[in-house]
């Protein structure tokens, strides 16, 4: 059986866009293709946080556990979206539940792995933050139009 590159998925990927080849090739020996199927458990809020996901197909819910609602969705995620900071924040806890709403196929990029190249190649870890700190910034500006909806004037 051969086994194939995933760099060439990588690179196809929107969080890779414009990103050096040989960038692309260092994170592909940090990626593994996962498929999570509907309902289930991508991540847990408190888990360590051992890695980020880039989706390609289908879609994630975004989530948070309330005593008082249960579960409460968030956000959503779909294919060309990347999913999860936690890897690169100490101390590496997952903020967040995040759960398949459909079968949904995800590149995993192993934060160990990736962590200790961005130490090795300090370029390459700036390019990694401002990508995830890009994320990370679109995702709390969606949080804030969504209180701003929840909480705005009804009169």
């Amino acid at each position: 059986m051969t086994v194939q590159s995933l760099e060439p998925i990588l690179a196809e990927h929107p969080f890779c866009e414009g990103l050096d080849p040989q960038d692309v090739r260092v994170l592909s020996g940090c990626a593994s293709n996962l498929v999570f199927r509907p309902g289930e458990m991508i991540c847990r809020e408190g888990e360590h946080a051992d890695r980020f996901y880039l989706i390609r197909e289908g879609r994630i819910a975004i989530e948070v556990y309330t005593p008082e609602r249960g579960q409460v969705m968030i956000q959503t995620a779909g294919a060309g979206e990347m999913v999860g900071w936690s890897w690169l924040v100490p101390p590496h806890r997952w903020r967040f539940d995040v759960r398949a709403l459909d079968t949904t196929r995800a590149l995993a990029l192993d934060a160990e792995c990736l962590r200790g190249k961005c130490e090795i190649d300090p370029r390459l870890g700036y390019e990694l933050l401002k990508r995830t700190a890009a994320v990370f910034a679109e995702r709390l500006l969606a949080t804030r139009l969504q209180l701003l909806d929840v909480y705005g004037d009804n009169s």
